[in-house]
C-alpha cells in the first residue's frame, strides 16, 4: 500500500486536496476529523483518553488498509501538540513493517488567507477549528507547532486551486 499523508496548518485544504487526489488516482481518503469528531461524542479534545484512542485508531486503519490490500491510502493530519510527538514515527514504522510506502505532502497557505478560511461551511461540516481567535492562541502558543520530517512536496494552496495541488502530487509523485 502507499499512504500519502497531506499535512498542515487547519484551513489548507487538506480534505479539499485530499478529496481531488482520491478521485483522481481511486486511492481511498480517510480523513482525520472522521476519528476526531467519533471521539468528540464521548472525550474532550486533547485529553488523555481522546489522544490515546485517536492515535489507536489513526495507526489501526492504517495498518488494516495495508492488510487488506487497498492499494493507496490518502491520509489528513494537523501536526498539533496534542499529537503525541512519536505518532508521525510510528505511522512511518507500521506502514514499512506491512510492506507498505509513505509520501509526505505538506500544504500551506499565507495565514491572512488561513484566516479568511477558517469559517466556512465545509469546515463547519466537521467539528474542525472555525474560530480565528481560537487559531491565532493555538498558533501563538505553539500549539500548531508539532515537528514533521521534511515533506517530498510542499503546495501554497493559495497559489492554486485544489485540483491544481492535486494534479501536482500525482504527476510529482508519479501516482
Amino acid at each position: 500500500m502507499r499512504l500519502i499523508v497531506l499535512f498542515g496548518m487547519p484551513a489548507t485544504g487538506k480534505l479539499t486536496v485530499g478529496q481531488e487526489l482520491a478521485t483522481r488516482t481511486g486511492y481511498k481518503l480517510f480523513h482525520n476529523h472522521l476519528v476526531v469528531d467519533l471521539l468528540l461524542s464521548a472525550l474532550d479534545f486533547g485529553s488523555p483518553g481522546f489522544v490515546e484512542l485517536r492515535e489507536q485508531i489513526w495507526l489501526g486503519v492504517v495498518r488494516a488498509a495495508c492488510r487488506e490490500g487497498v492499494a493507496g491510502l490518502i491520509f489528513t493530519f494537523a501536526p498539533e501538540t496534542t499529537v503525541r510527538p512519536g505518532f508521525i514515527g510510528n505511522l512511518i514504522e507500521t506502514v514499512k513493517a506491512e510492506g507498505g510506502t509513505i509520501e509526505l505532502v505538506e500544504l500551506t497557505c499565507p495565514i491572512a488567507e488561513l484566516k479568511r478560511r477558517m469559517d466556512s461551511a465545509s469546515r463547519r461540516q466537521f467539528k474542525k477549528l472555525t474560530s480565528v481567535e481560537l487559531f491565532d492562541e493555538l498558533r501563538e502558543g505553539g500549539n500548531l507547532d508539532l515537528p514533521m520530517p521534511k515533506p517530498r512536496l510542499s503546495i501554497d494552496t493559495s497559489a492554486c486551486t485544489a485540483v491544481e495541488a492535486a494534479e501536482r502530487i500525482g504527476r510529482e509523485l508519479a501516482l
